[in-house]
């Protein structure tokens, strides 16, 4: 395991006494110092949840293209993404091939009753007809994993020497999705083109990524302070939890969003099929995103509403059709 990405264990903070949780809060704090990634136990996401979310996306993805196509969508969208309408790469400013995944996504659908704000940001979901275990298993699922994001934020708050609410007022209504991505093997892909990735360079968007991988060959790699690549550490049972660029500016960078990228299928794996659940929190529309000053922070940023950040990213990211 790369000495960069630890593992922090969330039970005590759950069960501990409050030297328990400072505990928790300062391991969290120095993993989040020293790469922005980290492994979490002790999360609450039970293994048989996962599992049968993960069997039900497979069920879907291995549908005809013809049953799976009335669900197609693009970027941001609600619904199935295929093949070839998505590379993260642009979010860097990088031309490169589309990514080689597609994915089921869903986001938070809970309306706010403002209209122009939830049109935009909280669409309602679409659930495949011929799969119903996909509605009823990605439910419990988000609901899951908004509850961890929620208590990994409250850490957060500690480890920044901070109430652990104080994150609190800007997640009354808060944006997320949850992609299930599925990385087909190159029997499925064909050639892989030049700087083609499964999913392609980039750092997150929102506030905290919760990530349950599959181990792979050609799976997650972690972009290091030392400017290399390197394999992300498998755990099983562990959560993947990395900051995205909102909370990284909120931090003044005492957090890295660092890049990471998943690697293309490989020649000693050409059968290699992946399902990745990745969850992607973010925080209200309208919270305003300000530098967090010395001594926590050492970067000011222009502040910013999250939902201008995130709109300018998501459009940033999706193939335009020939």
């Amino acid at each position: 395991m790369p000495a960069s990405i630890t593992t922090v264990d969330l039970q005590p903070w759950r069960e501990g006494d409050e030297r328990d949780r400072r505990q928790v809060a300062e391991q969290l704090d120095a993993a989040l110092q020293h790469s922005g990634f980290v492994l979490v136990s002790g999360h609450g996401l039970s293994p048989e949840l996962v599992r049968a979310t993960r069997q039900a996306a497979r069920t879907f993805f291995e549908l005809p293209a013809a049953e799976k196509q009335p669900y197609a969508v693009t970027v941001d969208g609600r619904g199935w993404l295929p093949l070839g309408v998505e590379a993260n790469a642009f979010s860097e400013g990088t031309s490169s091939p589309p990514d080689l995944k597609e994915s089921l996504t869903f986001g938070a659908d809970e309306r706010t009753g403002e209209a122009s704000v939830d049109d935009r940001w909280f669409q309602p979901n679409v659930w495949p007809a011929q799969v119903p275990e996909v509605e009823q298993t990605v439910r419990q699922y988000i609901a899951a994993s908004r509850a961890c994001a929620d208590l990994l934020m409250r850490v957060c708050a500690q480890a920044l020497g901070l109430d652990a609410g104080w994150f609190a007022p800007s997640l009354q209504h808060p944006t997320y999705t949850l992609n299930i991505n599925r990385y087909p093997p190159a029997r499925l892909v064909g050639p892989v083109g030049q700087d083609q990735f499964r999913i392609g360079p980039h750092t997150d968007f929102g506030t905290l990524t919760l990530l349950d991988r599959e181990p792979g060959v050609g799976g997650l790699q972690v972009f290091t302070a030392d400017e290399e690549w390197v394999d992300a550490p498998f755990e099983p049972g562990a959560l993947t939890v990395n900051v995205g660029d909102l909370l990284s500016r909120w931090t003044g960078d005492r957090w890295r969003s660092s890049r990471h990228r998943v690697l293309p299928p490989q020649p000693s794996a050409l059968d290699e099929d992946l399902i990745s659940l990745v969850f992607f929190y973010e925080c209200d529309t309208d919270a305003l995103v300000e530098s967090m000053p010395p001594p926590i922070g050492h970067t000011h940023y222009t502040p910013v509403y999250a939902a201008d950040y995130l709109d300018e990213k998501y459009r940033a990211i999706a193939v335009e059709p020939d």
